[in-house]
């Protein structure tokens, strides 16, 4: 919910055999998964993929969509099998630029890292530069993702470095913090979402399998996200204040999956 609070309120990596070995080390390390097993294929949502997004209320799961996109936290291993069942694929949502003090994992947090709320009632911006911080908090959340068994993540809260923070973060600090939460997830077999930060899609759309944006009709910003389209990756896209009729045309034109829903994301949804 990062962006709508904003509204409000790899790597670089001499002699042959040498280099041979550091190729196979690297090679490892970004296909074995953190319990030691090798992820399989990962899924790769395409555009005009329909879903629904409910992150509050009593899960309905009768909504007749390919995907869902549910809390991680809020949700069991048995409701995403009971979803696998029906045939949908279930991404799992998780704040990774934000705490969030009534997350059970919220004393592991140091004080340090926490800065200015974002607009959202218990939620403070983290400080993406203290990766020796929150690399293995964040590691163990995508670690309960996938444990559950859910097909893919939605990092929220990706575009600190835009917002009044409390941390002097820069563009670069948030691309190489986005980055590793990308090779988290793929480490594990997740696919992963790119959450707003529209301006560095372009820098960024290798690195994720699909993007999630809120209310880029409402700003006129739709048009950012055609990188993701024209690499054939699903865009899933909500807005709250606009009918309709004033943004599904643009959405059937670009290929995105277009949603209008309340701020509150229960289940109510009105597709385009």
């Amino acid at each position: 919910m990062g962006y709508v609070a904003a509204r409000l309120g790899a790597r670089p990596v001499r002699r042959l055999y040498a280099l041979a070995a550091l190729f196979t080390l690297l090679l490892a390390g970004c296909t074995t998964a953190s319990d030691g097993k090798s992820p399989g294929p990962r899924w790769q949502p395409r555009p005009r993929t329909d879903w629904q997004w409910q992150l509050s209320g009593r899960l309905d799961t009768s909504v007749d969509v390919p995907v869902y996109d549910i809390d991680g936290f809020d949700h069991s291993e048995r409701t995403v099998e009971g979803l696998h069942g029906d045939g949908r694929k279930v991404i799992c949502y998780l704040s990774t630029g934000a705490w969030e003090d009534f997350r059970p994992d919220a004393d592991e947090f140091p004080d340090d890292v926490l800065g200015r709320g974002n607009g959202w009632e218990g939620e403070r911006w983290l400080d993406i530069r203290r990766t020796d911080v929150l690399e293995p908090l964040m590691a163990a959340r995508l670690d309960m993702c996938r444990d559950k068994g859910f097909d893919a993540v939605e990092p929220d809260n990706m575009d600190g470095y835009r917002n009044r923070t409390g941390f002097p973060l820069t563009a670069r600090d948030q691309l190489r913090y986005n980055r590793l939460i990308a090779k988290l997830a793929h480490d594990r077999g997740l696919a992963v979402g790119l959450k707003n930060d529209l301006e560095q899609i372009p820098e960024l759309v290798g690195d994720f399998d699909f993007a999630v944006n809120e209310q880029c009709a409402q700003y006129g910003e739709c048009g950012a996200l055609k990188p993701f389209i024209d690499a054939d990756k699903a865009v899933f896209h909500v807005e709250y204040e606009l009918p309709t009729s004033r943004f599904c045309p643009q959405s059937r034109r670009l290929g995105l999956s277009s949603l209008l829903k309340k701020y509150e994301l229960g289940a109510w949804r009105e597709a385009c």
